[in-house]
């Protein structure tokens, strides 16, 4: 694990740089932030900052942070003589779909690597059969917490796992994810805001819009708020696209037409939202469940956009370089693995169930830990049913990791008859899925394209 540490610091050093992250590194150099990006990162790059220049500072803390949790895990399986478990942690942390998105310094990435670290310092704790120390218990909550922070829709998979490795009973779980859940969407505003300093950028209208629009767009006489010639346009021009939000943004083709939207008032625009969902249910969940598909990867054409690592920082006049030629090669690498089931969200969802579903009745603390990460990736792809609005396969980088951790931890307690099913019921999934790819039209490459 130190050598793949260090592998990765050399081949993949400064670390990429997309869009997001141009952005962000503006504001840092600014002093100016906003909430469309999590400030939490931003301010963690600022306090950084005179470590070293560029996104170089926050690179090595993610990947540090993604080989720490991995090494701690396969310690603690080797120290009870899992040696082969402990290796084929390794052969996850090495593979490409992974590791490709886990050297862009994204927020996606950010989570993964607080996230992996923290569950690392609790579940090595749990394997060996001992209680976390004051110093282990605080710097895992700042993982945990800086994870929330980092992504709008963290708590989702964040607040399940540390309920599942708590020792507490499963109705005292179920309150703690509920509570755990509203408490963070209701504070996590007021953290950004208050404490944080960040602006507001009208982020938290873009979920309603994108839903909003959709309905509009399948039932036109719809109780939207959107003006009929508005309306037409959405759908003349194809601006309500189940791939991602994006034109409707002001940018967008289709950024006049919901422009009223987006200057309403926060809480008149979600209620205007919550009618349009109560008097047209089957068009938004229609409408829900077609993000699912293309978020999830499941029927989809072959090369369905946002899924391979990139090979390059995008251009820019901030100094943020690109890694090696090693680096690329890799990425390209990984690029050719994620039209694989490597690279399928749904596939690592229905893997995470069939291990649940086998660890039915087990309690080892193998059985534990494993049962946590399950939960987790679970809860985190059901959130994407209604909290989501684009789909870049980075958004599941966390839960793809945590099935794949939980399936080797969790291998000695499986019920090998109902983990045979569960087998069964992934290439089940897979089946249809590859028929897509080999039928639909191949899809547009370009960002401009998918815009329409």
């Amino acid at each position: 694990m130190l050598a793949g540490w260090m592998l990765t610091l050399v081949v993949f050093a400064p670390g990429f740089a997309m869009y997001d992250t141009l952005v962000q590194y503006r504001q840092v150099l600014s002093g100016t932030f906003d909430d469309w990006h999590p400030p939490a990162m931003a301010r963690l790059w600022q306090v950084m900052a005179p470590l070293g220049g560029g996104q170089a500072p926050l690179f090595v803390a993610q990947v540090g942070c993604y080989w720490l949790g991995f090494a701690l895990l396969a310690l603690a399986l080797a120290r009870a003589g899992r040696l082969r478990a402990s290796l084929l942690l390794g052969v996850i942390a090495i593979l490409p779909p992974f590791l490709g998105w886990q050297v862009v310094v994204l927020k996606d990435a950010q989570m993964t690597g607080a996230l992996l670290a923290a569950t690392g310092i609790i579940a090595a704790a749990r394997l060996d059969g001992r209680t976390l120390r004051a110093l282990e218990w605080t710097a895992a909550a700042i993982l945990l917490l800086y994870a929330v922070l980092v992504r709008a829709n963290a708590a989702f998979a964040v607040v399940p796992l540390v309920a599942m490795l708590l020792p507490l009973g499963w109705r005292w779980r179920l309150g703690a994810v509920v509570g755990g859940v509203a408490a963070t969407l209701l504070l996590s505003p007021l953290v950004n805001h208050q404490l944080l300093g960040a602006r507001d950028s009208g982020v938290t209208r873009t979920q309603p819009i994108f839903d909003i629009a959709a309905i509009a767009a399948r039932v036109p006489d719809a109780l939207t708020g959107l003006a009929p010639p508005a309306v037409a346009d959405i759908r003349a021009r194809g601006c309500s696209k189940p791939f991602f939000w994006d034109p409707l943004a002001e940018s967008g083709p289709c950024g006049r037409d919901i422009a009223e939207l987006a200057r309403m008032p926060v809480a008149r625009l979600n209620g205007l939202w919550l009618r349009a969902i109560l008097a047209h249910p089957v068009a938004y969940a229609g409408h829900r469940m077609t993000h699912l598909n293309s978020t999830e990867r499941w029927l989809v054409p072959y090369r369905w956009p946002g899924a391979a690592p990139t090979v390059a920082s995008e251009r820019n006049d901030l100094g943020l370089e690109s890694p090696g030629a090693t680096a690329r090669g890799w990425q390209r690498l990984g690029g050719y693995l994620v039209e694989t089931p490597l690279g399928w969200p749904f596939a690592w969802t229905a893997l995470a169930l069939a291990g649940l579903l086998a660890l039915t009745g087990a309690q080892t603390r193998a059985a534990q830990v494993a049962r946590a990460l399950f939960v987790s990736a679970l809860a985190g792809e059901a959130s994407f049913a209604v909290v989501s609005i684009a789909s870049d396969l980075r958004y599941h980088l966390w839960m793809m990791i945590a099935a794949a951790i939980g399936v080797v931890v969790g291998w000695p307690a499986f019920n090998r008859r109902r983990l045979g099913l569960g087998a069964a019921l992934v290439l089940t999934a897979c089946v249809p899925a590859i028929a897509a790819r080999l039928v639909l039209p191949p899809p547009p490459q370009t960002y401009l394209e998918m815009l329409g």
